[in-house]
């Protein structure tokens, strides 16, 4: 039998379902989707600044999404530890991404607490 889910993981999967979906279609998202993405231009140059082979426009929706989701987490909003936001985008990338997916992000991310400076909430 299946465990459930923890709240969190569910409230970040509808976050990552949200995000992703902003990127095709114009549709009405939650309030806390509209927050991480009054943040998008910051997040998006710290994502560039740390994978400069891929840029945003070639990153699969999916895997951005998923980023952008733990950017905001990790440089905007800072209310769980590192290891728990990355941990998290990894389990989210094995769940919707691509084979590749998971290690990607978990360098993405480990470069980004490495290298950037955090942002204070508007």
């Amino acid at each position: 039998m299946k465990t459930p889910l923890d709240p969190r993981h569910k409230k970040r999967e509808k976050l990552v379902e949200d995000l992703f979906k902003v990127e095709f279609h114009n549709q009405p998202v939650t309030q806390e989707t509209k927050e991480i993405l009054s943040h998008k231009d910051f997040i998006d140059q710290a994502i560039q600044k740390v994978a400069v082979d891929f840029p945003i426009g070639k990153i699969n929706k999916v895997d951005l999404a998923i980023l952008r989701l733990a950017v905001y987490e990790l440089l905007v909003e800072k209310k769980e530890p590192p290891k728990v936001i990355i941990d998290e985008a990894i389990e989210l990338a094995k769940e919707y991404g691509g084979e590749t997916s998971s290690s990607f992000i978990n360098g993405v991310l480990g470069n980004i607490i490495k290298h950037e400076p955090t942002k204070t909430k508007k």
